[in-house]
């Protein structure tokens, strides 16, 4: 095999393929990238067993062939290499020659056969979204999936299409997320969970451009995800998703209509005097007009009021001041409504239309703690 590739341009397909290069693997294979030049492109390979990337890289063709690299090694040389174009030379024994300006390194290769494809799936009529569109998506549901491996059902999203709809929701215990957006076309009903990891991986190689498309493609086991000469195939979370329709309600003792960025930075100012350790919780003393946020730990206090609109009754109430933050920072309207039950029960933060809904449970609080 001999290519010649610009360096931008092969370094950025090692760090979209790199993404799926498993951490810890009891299969030396899955270490590595597989570069496989031939049908007129060069194409790189990498696949966890859960998630697979491949995509395409600019370059020259002199002589075809396929490799596997040790994906850390290679890729570490290639970002270190001069800014110029990258000539990687292999022989039959897989000694690979990889060359910029003065720079050489000689390193060994492995043969792809032992290298798992990724699978072949069957490609029905895929849902199309703007790159934009799913990297919002993801921003905004992600941080509420669950890291405890116990409950994997927790470690995914819920993807569901019904008609012209998509609904993405993402809970951990503690709190659920859920954003619905209309798509252009009317699809067949699908439900399914996505790992938060391939989310995570997918969203930090989308361009987030309104202009750039994602063809969306679900089977019963896997998604693939194809944009920018780029397929991105996960494995799906097996299971019955968390009937979450049961969980929200509509029944509400007090609404509060206040401004976001308002409220966002008082919140986040009273988290300096808690450490990670604490459990502290921010109180919020709803009055008629106005909203006291009042937090104490072991360094000290801080209390600070807001204008509000209210509707209802007066209310206090405590909550994770991370949980409130987290959902705060993904919403994009400038003024916000809170509805609220009583003391023991979630609130919800949502918009008219439902477009996105934030359900945050409360914490337990006394009310000399206020």
């Amino acid at each position: 095999m001999r290519i010649v590739c610009p360096k931008v341009d092969l370094l950025n397909g090692v760090n979209i393929v790199l993404k799926a290069v498993p951490a810890k693997t009891t299969m030396p294979i899955l270490e590595c990238i597989v570069i496989n030049a031939s049908n007129n492109n060069i194409k790189l390979t990498a696949n966890d067993m859960e998630l697979g990337i491949e995509t395409i890289v600019k370059g020259d063709i002199s002589e075809a062939g396929v490799i596997a690299i040790n994906a850390k090694i290679f890729s570490e040389i290639i970002r270190k290499l001069p800014d110029n174009d990258v000539i990687i030379e292999t022989d039959s024994n897989y000694k690979s020659t990889i060359v910029c300006e003065k720079a050489k390194f000689n390193i060994s290769g492995k043969s792809a056969d032992e290298f798992p494809n990724l699978p072949t799936i069957e490609k029905g009529n895929p849902l199309i979204l703007s790159q934009f569109t799913l990297k919002e998506l993801i921003r905004q549901t992600v941080f509420s999936i669950s890291d405890n491996e116990n409950n994997k059902i927790m470690t995914g999203e819920l993807f569901e299409v019904t008609g012209d709809e998509l609904k993405v929701v993402s809970l951990d215990g503690h709190r659920i997320s859920i954003r619905k957006i209309k798509l252009k076309d009317q699809y067949d009903d699908i439900k399914v969970i996505v790992p938060g990891k391939t989310l995570n991986e997918i969203s930090k190689i989308l361009s987030g451009e309104m202009d750039d498309e994602v063809r969306v493609y679900i089977t019963d086991k896997h998604i693939v995800y194809e944009f920018n000469n780029t397929i991105v195939l996960s494995r799906l979370i097996e299971g019955e998703y968390y009937k979450i329709s049961q969980m929200l309600s509509n029944d509400y003792e007090t609404k509060v209509s206040i401004n976001k960025k308002e409220l966002l930075s008082c919140i986040d100012r009273a988290t300096l005097l808690v450490k990670e350790s604490d459990k502290k919780p921010i109180i919020l003393n709803v009055l008629d007009n106005t909203i006291e946020l009042k937090i104490n730990s072991s360094i000290g206090s801080m209390n600070e009021e807001i204008d509000i609109r209210k509707e209802g009754k007066e209310i206090l109430i405590g909550f994770n001041p991370k949980f409130l933050i987290d959902a705060l920072r993904v919403i994009d309207d400038e003024e916000i409504d809170i509805y609220l039950f009583n003391p023991k029960a979630p609130c919800f933060i949502k918009d008219k239309d439902e477009n996105y809904i934030y359900l945050i449970l409360p914490v337990n609080i006394n009310a000399s703690a206020s």
